[in-house]
């Protein structure tokens, strides 16, 4: 069964947006992107809400760019063609390689487990990553903490009133001060 993975950056004290929506303090040094870019080739499609998928719009068009270095080039080579499935109730329609959610997050991931595929089925964005663990549907949490603490904004981690004990899986420190930490749910029976 493939899994199901939420990856975002964060702040120190668990922030993915400051209270002002910025993130400025999560533009990624050299080897960061570069981890980034190894993270993406394991995924298979990517499950995006409303507002993760509207800054990603900036790589459709990022490949024209002659600024853009290689590594830009390579995320566009790898993040373009990844299907890619966006949550919203206020969009009607999508660009690139993405459509839009039609069922639950749950009923798109008991959808998506049941295709062929061997790749991750990566979860971005807070809100829809809430919405998922409440359903106890994430496999592996995958945080990449940034050496800054913002006060406030929207948390990486939903507010939820259950328990989840995790296993390490690994960690990896960053030249800049970034850390990121991999942790899995105990394996479980699901139906």
């Amino acid at each position: 069964m493939r899994s199901v993975t939420y990856s975002m950056g964060a702040s120190l004290d668990g922030y993915i947006v400051g209270p002002d929506g910025g993130f400025d303090w999560a533009s990624p040094d050299p080897d960061v992107f570069r981890f980034w870019i190894d993270e993406i080739r394991q995924v298979d499609v990517h499950l995006l809400g409303r507002r993760l998928y509207e800054t990603m719009l900036y790589w459709e068009t990022a490949g024209q760019d002659e600024a853009l270095d290689d590594a830009g080039r390579e995320w566009v080579a790898l993040w373009n063609p990844l299907p890619k499935v966006v949550f919203s109730t206020t969009l009607t329609s999508v660009e690139g390689n993405a459509r839009l959610a039609t069922g639950s997050v749950a009923e798109e991931i008991e959808r998506l487990r049941a295709e062929p595929g061997e790749g991750e089925i990566a979860i971005g964005g807070a809100t829809l990553a809430a919405e998922a663990a409440a359903a106890d549907l994430i496999d592996e949490y995958r945080v990449v903490l940034h050496p800054v603490m913002v006060g406030g904004g929207v948390p990486y981690f939903p507010g939820g009133e259950r328990r989840v004990d995790l296993e390490l899986v690994t960690t990896r420190t960053f030249g800049s001060g970034v850390v990121h930490l991999h942790y899995r749910v105990p394996h479980r029976t699901r139906p």
